[in-house]
């Protein structure tokens, strides 16, 4: 608390029960201790100025100068407090300057640390200075050295005269000492040392003033920020070049690819040149571009040797250069298994023969009965040995799948069946597997039966160039029974046997290749692709591109269910991982990057795309002009096909694009695989046509959405009823047939007039019956000279219906009255018949 004259209070023993006992000063000296209560302020006063007695109390011996209403006892105990105050302000005082002489010792050894420090990277630096330039001067005595040395070849011409070579005796018989060093050599060393003094000095101010030290880097320097160090480097750099006299930087020759069209800011990234030069160049050619414009390869050529670079021509095919592989080495390929394809007509056996060999009931699960999808399985014989089978359907629709079947093969193994011998399919087989270049087994199968002739079969095939060991010839034949299981022991030994004269060998240890046996769009998995490895090893997380597709591997899964983390030559395994569905077909080749992939893919889809315009487009004025007649006479029936799998698709569309004639023909609007989706059904609505379902189902939205539009959707699980419901639609196409049925003939014997009829003919009918409603043709010399109906039929006076043969008639023609005697009518009746696809 402060006064109004001035005083200055100081609280003390703040924390006391009493209350707050202060000390007032006026002008520096102590006049009254200020003790405040919480009840009320007692002012104590002092006897003197700052006395007290020695065990640190005040005198209160005088009643008189203490204050009213105070005991001796609240007193003494007031002053103890004040006291009290006192030492704890000397020890907080104590505290306070024990604290700044710590802080201040701190500072002192930081700033000796940052001292030694500085001190020692001056050292490093002074001793870094001192041996650069230990090396330049070195470096400056062997210059010199050089010099004086090319001084000594220039002059050795001179030095070889006699009068120089003899060496000068001296007064006492000795030899003279040699000359000293010339003197204009001792005055270039002169030179070359006091420009090197001078030069060392502006040169250390200079290295010092750029460089960043340890302190500039703590304090943030003077300006806040600062340079980098590659900056300073680079301005060293430049510093030092410019001291040495500027040496021109050598101009880098590059070699840039250079496509089919290339954007002009392209070019220069690839020249490593500035756009605006660029840019000059093609103006000065009369060009008028901007950077962002395409100009053709020979352009762009001359503008690439005008910098002085060299131009690489290459074309967008070269994308797939990066999965051309090299031919494995012989000390590389080891051993695999074979792949048999099990091939044959329809209903022959063959599933059912696979399935007695690896002990399970595929044909149970097969609509009808009938393979609809190439299957791929490993099988491990009782040797131990390891067996891929592919079964491939034998309906004559899945020809493009046999044919792949038989590519990818080592071995085929044709089955016929004893009871039904040669089929068409089994022809279709034996040329397939003629085509491919691989191995024959025939399997006689269902020999258990009582109708089962072998022998009838190998006859047979003796047609068709295919010789069994039995008929001398070098075709393996094995009579087996997928029921009993007879032969199948011996079948397998056959297949054993020609594996190991094949002697078939691949390289795990590469890049995958294999090919696509089938795929589907699987929901919750997305799209699926059986892929046969033919080489390397398939690893999960492979980047890889199959035809039009590309993707990595997520997973693979074997022919029995199971994950696998890889798979080898001559195993089938699902892949999952594709961004599509690809053909079924295609290569599929593993690749570095995603980029790589993408980039093939991407061009594979361009030129696919640009030969089914090229395929669809008519190139000449001629050709536009027929296929625009050829459309408007043909009625096309058009669909909209959706499939499990790829390659039944493909089966079905070159199915239907083979029903019809000149006037009727199937239209495939759409094929793929999965489920009908609502697109389809927009699709079919917009067309006007169904949906044709192979096995798949259409989701809730497509079936409302069917429902709604009016779109008839129809499913199959067999390719029979699916062919042949679509030739009956496209039958109802084709126009009725008009037949013409002759019942009878007349001949004119008379030519009456009758007035408001006109002509009339006397006839009498020489064969069959003349009819009032049939068509009737006039012939004169045997030629037709009218066509037409009759306006009347009379027998005597009555109108009749019909006449018989034998009787006389009178005809007349309507609207033709030029009928002569001995003309012959010809009487017929037209019926229209309904055609249908054969």
């Amino acid at each position: 608390m402060s006064d109004s004259d001035g005083k200055k209070t100081l609280g003390l023993g703040g924390g006391s029960r009493s209350g707050n006992v202060k000390q007032s000063f006026s002008h520096g000296r102590t006049k009254n201790v200020v003790v405040e209560t919480k009840r009320k302020r007692v002012v104590v006063p002092k006897q003197g100025a700052g006395k007290s007695s020695a065990g640190g109390t005040a005198r209160t011996g005088d009643p008189s100068r203490r204050p009213a209403g105070i005991s001796d006892a609240e007193m003494e105990r007031r002053l103890k407090a004040l006291q009290a105050a006192k030492a704890r302000e000397v020890v907080e005082a104590r505290e306070r300057e024990a604290e700044e002489i710590r802080r201040a010792e701190e500072r002192d050894r930081l700033r000796a640390e940052k001292e030694q420090k500085e001190r020692e990277q001056r050292e490093a630096e002074e001793r870094a200075r001192a041996k650069a330039e230990e090396e330049e001067r070195k470096r400056a005595e062997e210059e010199a050295a050089a010099k004086r040395a090319a001084a000594v070849v220039v002059a050795a011409p001179e030095q070889q005269q006699p009068a120089e070579r003899k060496p000068e005796s001296s007064p006492r018989g000795g030899i003279k000492p040699a000359p000293q060093e010339p003197v204009q050599r001792k005055s270039e060393r002169e030179r070359e040392q006091q420009a090197r003094a001078p030069r060392s000095k502006a040169h250390d101010e200079g290295r010092r003033a750029g460089k960043l030290t340890l302190n500039q880097a703590l304090t943030g320097g003077e300006g806040g920020r600062q340079r980098s160090m590659a900056a300073m480097k680079r301005k060293q750099e430049r510093a030092r070049l410019k001291a040495m006299g500027a040496m021109e930087r050598e101009k880098i020759v590059r070699e840039v690819q250079l496509p089919d069209t290339i954007v002009v800011s392209e070019l220069a990234n690839r020249m490593a040149e500035r756009v605006a030069d660029v840019v000059k160049s093609l103006m000065n050619m009369g060009m008028m571009v901007t950077q962002n414009q395409p100009i053709d390869a020979d352009t762009a050529e001359l503008i690439i040797e005008e910098f002085g670079h060299k131009a690489v021509r290459v074309s967008d095919a070269d994308v797939e250069d990066v999965i051309q592989q090299e031919a494995d080495k012989p000390e590389d390929l080891q051993p695999r298994p074979p792949v048999i394809t099990i091939m044959g007509h329809v209903d022959h056996g063959k599933t059912s023969l696979l399935d007695a060999i690896r002990n399970t009931n595929v044909t149970s699960g097969e609509a009808g009965g009938i393979t609809q999808h190439i299957g791929a399985y490993q099988v491990q014989t009782k040797d131990g040995a390891v067996l891929t089978f592919l079964d491939t359907p034998g309906h004559a629709a899945f020809t493009s799948m046999r044919s792949r079947g038989a590519q990818v093969t080592d071995i085929v193994v044709l089955v016929v069946a004893a009871d039904d011998s040669v089929m068409p399919q089994t022809i279709e087989a034996i040329n397939h597997a003629k085509a491919a270049k691989v191995p024959m087994i025939v399997a006689i199968n269902k020999i258990d039966k009582p109708a089962a002739n072998p022998t009838k079969v190998r006859t047979e095939l003796l047609q068709h160039e295919v010789v069994v060991e039995q008929m001398s010839g070098e075709v393996q034949d094995v009579e087996v029974s997928a029921v009993t299981g007879e032969g199948l022991d011996e079948l397998l030994e056959a297949i054993a046997l020609q594996a190991e004269i094949l002697e078939l060998k691949a390289n795990p240890n590469r890049a995958a290749e294999g090919a696509v046996i089938e795929a589907q769009l699987d929901v919750g998995r997305g799209p699926v692709a059986t892929v046969l490895i033919q080489n390397g090893t398939l690893r999960q997380g492979d980047i890889f591109v199959v035809g039009e597709q590309y993707g990595k591997v997520r997973a693979l899964v074997n022919d029995k269910g199971e994950r696998v983390q890889e798979a080898g030559p001559s195993v089938p395994v699902e892949v999952l991982g594709l961004n599509g569905t690809p053909e079924a077909g295609d290569v599929l080749n593993v690749v570095e990057t995603e980029a790589q992939a993408r980039e093939i893919a991407e061009y594979r889809h361009n030129v696919a795309k640009e030969k089914r315009a090229a395929a669809g487009a008519a190139t000449t004025l001629e050709q536009l002009m027929k296929k625009a007649k050829d459309d408007e006479n043909v009625s096309e029936l058009p669909v909209v096909v959706k499939a499990d799998v790829q390659g039944s698709a493909e089966a079905i569309v070159q199915a239907l694009e083979k029903v019809g004639n000149d006037e009727v023909r199937v239209r495939v609007i759409h094929s793929g695989v999965g489920a009908i989706t609502e697109t389809d059904i927009g699709l079919a609505e917009a067309s006007g046509c169904p949906v044709i379902g192979f096995n798949v189902r259409a989701n809730a939205s497509a079936r409302a959405a069917a429902n709604q539009k009016g779109v008839e959707i129809r499913y199959y699980s067999v390719i029979y009823d699916l062919v042949d419901d679509v030739k009956a639609a496209a039958s109802g196409l084709l126009s009725n047939e008009i037949r013409e049925n002759f019942i009878g003939y007349a001949e004119i014997k008379e030519v009456f007039k009758v007035s408001g009829v006109g002509k009339v003919a006397g006839c009498l009918v020489t064969e069959g019956v003349a009819r009032r409603s049939a068509g009737v043709r006039l012939l004169r010399d045997n030629v037709v000279v009218h066509e037409g109906t009759l306006k009347t039929l009379k027998r005597f006076k009555d109108e009749v219906s019909e006449v018989q043969s034998g009787q006389e008639c009178g005809m007349a023609f309507e609207n033709y009255d030029d009928i002569r005697p001995r003309d012959v009518i010809e009487i017929f009746e037209r019926e229209e018949v309904e055609r249908k696809l054969a």
